[in-house]
């Protein structure tokens, strides 16, 4: 992803809870939201497939060593989510954890690399697995290293 420009907007997610948190996020440098439900949450920016446009949402994360994990669960639907179609078309992105932000770059996991990550993801946030059972797609676990 591009540095994005003096005049370029991020766009929050259209889930309206979700843009909530992102906004309390930003506000508070994750003092508020960094935590979700007892779970660590980061915010995440792509770019839009179609329009080109910055999007930003809120995610549960986990890690691996320095690399920062994410799963394209879409909480089990059968499409995966808009942010994970986008990083698949663009890899480059921004992520947010508390204060600290930087760029990255996005990959899928596969194989018995996607076998471990998505064991290690399901201890971090066990409704994974249920998310897992409830659609014919695997969910993707994204690997994100910093640029």
């Amino acid at each position: 992803m591009a540095a994005p420009g003096a005049d370029e907007s991020i766009e929050e997610s259209p889930v309206g809870w979700v843009a909530e948190h992102v906004r309390r996020y930003l506000a508070t440098d994750g003092a508020e939201g960094a935590e979700f439900n007892g779970y660590d949450a980061l915010l995440v920016t792509t770019r839009g497939r179609r329009s080109g446009k910055l999007r930003r949402t809120a995610l549960i994360y986990g890690r691996d060593g320095d690399r920062v994990l994410l799963v394209a669960s879409n909480g089990g639907a059968a499409a995966h989510p808009n942010w994970y179609l986008n990083l698949s078309a663009d890899p480059e992105v921004e992520i947010q954890i508390g204060a600290e932000r930087f760029r990255g770059r996005a990959r899928t996991a596969s194989g018995q690399e996607r076998a471990r990550l998505w064991e290690l993801m399901t201890k971090v946030f066990p409704p994974y697995a249920e998310y897992q059972r409830k659609t014919a797609r695997e969910i993707p676990v994204v690997v994100v290293e910093r640029a």
